[in-house]
């Protein structure tokens, strides 16, 4: 055995591994939180000291059998609110983790909009402290973009976060909404500058301000998907693709909801442009039809829209053109989701059910589909490509020296989720009594189950905050260097910091727009009063 220099810590046996290479039956050894071999073979033996197909491995080393089952890496949930601080009560670490766990999810990255946002590395930093020592799974956090402070992007330590969030639309939640496009414009340059990739809640806030102008906030569900258009997002992303195409900078559009933003999106991408897109799977498994029917249990921003958006959004999978799958886990309290249309808050757990309801979704509409090839697809949106987007080293593979984050994963049981299923402190879900097919039965996070299904047990919670540091890489950074717009930086004093964008590429508009050729980052003292927060 020459794969194994060191007695394993756990074996996984039985199951069929997704691999980098393929689907095949293997034993995954662990040692010290990392793989360190895939065996062929099914493990086939009792543990007993027949060796079976698991290549004579001692026989008192624990075992995780995954007998007619999947072995996935761990999932990756790239879009989550686990509410600290300040709004525990809907959703801590605790109880979100164990959501995720019981999902399959062993690393997270959450999101600002908590109370305080976390809008600077100083806040981030004090957000990890809280979470240290309560969470199940692996974490890192999004930046909040301040459209007060945007110079922030252009020197953001990478260890700290290396990405950020930047709401164009406000709801109950948002900290800071950036409704003017010369602020959104800055945060794009300052971006470019630091290599920070943006995700973007991409909706046009004016067009929904016209309509309520016009006719009022919607006040039932029955037509709201109506009052929250597709026009909103089509605006917004429109806008997006110009700012990535003039600065270069990466920019994920988040939970994109409608087939003609899909198209934009993926036209973006085919013409070279660096721009992303995520689906959630309340986006696939809800339609309008469902809003009307359950209203606030399902009311999300941006809306769920029609079948035939639901369908693009199924063969944008499918094609591969959806980078990742996301569950924008967004817990309320019952008390809040059953106030008034005008003040219900958009927004449902989603953690836990996202992989079962897109695995059900896929074996549904795609039931003669190679079931080896529909994992693979799963895999390659919630594991493979959120590791490589967001830069989690040792994330997303099943393969010797990654981490040793395993699902072992029923893909054929049927069974009905229930509110007593739920782990999330909400206690509620939007797809209690569904059918569900297939199920998460173990979850192991650093060579540790963290979840267990049968027993309805849960690990330590031994999760830890993923520095970016590791994720930094020269060549790519040095060839996005080359190919977005050159870019100098001026601190004048204190006070104030210029940002200038100019290159090549836009010579031509500059000489007919200097608006385009110098986008200006000042500090806060400049720019007060800019920032406006909603209600949380």
């Amino acid at each position: 055995m020459d794969e194994l220099r060191t007695r394993p810590d756990l074996v996984v046996t039985g199951g069929r591994v997704v691999t980098p290479a393929g689907v095949r039956p293997a034993t995954v050894t662990v040692t010290g939180g990392r793989i360190t071999a895939v065996l062929d073979g099914d493990g086939g033996g009792d543990g007993d000291g027949d060796a079976g197909g698991d290549g004579g491995l001692p026989p008192d080393v624990p075992r995780v059998r995954a007998d007619g089952c999947y072995v996935l890496p761990g999932l990756i949930d790239s879009h989550v609110h686990f509410r600290t601080p300040g709004l525990e009560h809907k959703e801590d670490w605790a109880h979100g983790s164990r959501a995720a766990v019981a999902g399959g999810v062993t690393t997270v990255i959450d999101m600002p909009n908590t109370v305080p946002p976390t809008l600077d590395p100083e806040t981030l930093v004090s957000k990890a402290g809280l979470v240290a020592g309560t969470s199940l799974v692996d974490y890192r956090f999004h930046l909040g973009a301040d459209p007060r402070r945007p110079a922030l992007l252009a020197r953001l330590d990478p260890a700290i976060s290396t990405t950020a969030k930047v709401f164009m639309a406000g709801h109950h939640t948002a900290p800071t909404v950036v409704r003017d496009p010369a602020a959104l414009e800055k945060i794009f340059a300052a971006a470019a500058i630091g290599g920070v990739r943006l995700l973007l809640h991409a909706e046009d806030e004016s067009i929904f301000t016209l309509l309520d102008r016009w006719q009022g906030e919607p006040r039932s569900y029955l037509d709201y998907e109506r009052r929250r258009p597709r026009s909103g997002g089509i605006s917004a992303v429109a806008r997006v693709l110009e700012l990535v195409r003039r600065y270069g900078t990466e920019a994920h559009i988040l939970h994109l909801s409608s087939a003609e933003e899909a198209d934009l999106v993926t036209a973006a991408r085919a013409a070279g442009l660096p721009v992303t897109f995520e689906v959630t799977g309340h986006h696939l498994s809800f339609t309008d039809a469902d809003t009307r029917r359950l209203g606030a249990r399902i009311r999300l921003s941006p809306a769920i829209r029609t079948q035939a958006d639901q369908d693009r959004l199924w063969e944008a999978l499918r094609a591969g053109e959806v980078a990742c799958l996301g569950s924008d886990h967004a817990p309320h309290t019952v008390e809040e989701k059953t106030r008034p249309v005008p003040d219900a808050p958009p927004g449902l757990p989603g953690v836990q059910e996202l992989a079962v309801a897109v695995w059900t979704g896929m074996r549904r509409r795609w039931p003669e589909e190679d079931p080896d090839l529909a994992v693979t697809r799963l895999v390659e949106h919630l594991s493979a490509r959120p590791a490589e987007m967001f830069r989690l080293p040792g994330k997303g593979r099943v393969e010797p020296g990654a981490d040793a984050d395993l699902v072992v994963f029923d893909p054929a049981t049927p069974w009905m989720l229930s509110a007593h299923d739920v782990r999330s402190r909400c206690g509620w879900s939007a797809y209690e009594g569904w059918t569900m097919t297939g199920r998460v039965l173990t979850t192991i996070r650093g060579g540790q189950v963290a979840w267990d299904a049968e027993r309805g047990t849960f690990g330590r919670p031994e999760g830890r905050w993923l520095s970016g540091a590791a994720a930094q890489d020269p060549p790519r950074a040095e060839a996005a260097a080359q190919d977005r717009p050159r870019t100098e930086i001026t601190v004048q004093d204190p006070s104030r910091t210029e940002v200038a964008a100019r290159g090549p590429r836009r010579a031509e508009t500059a000489a007919q727009d200097p608006s385009c050729a110098e986008a200006a980052v000042r500090d806060p003292s400049r720019e007060a009063g800019e920032r406006e927060v909603t209600s949380a």
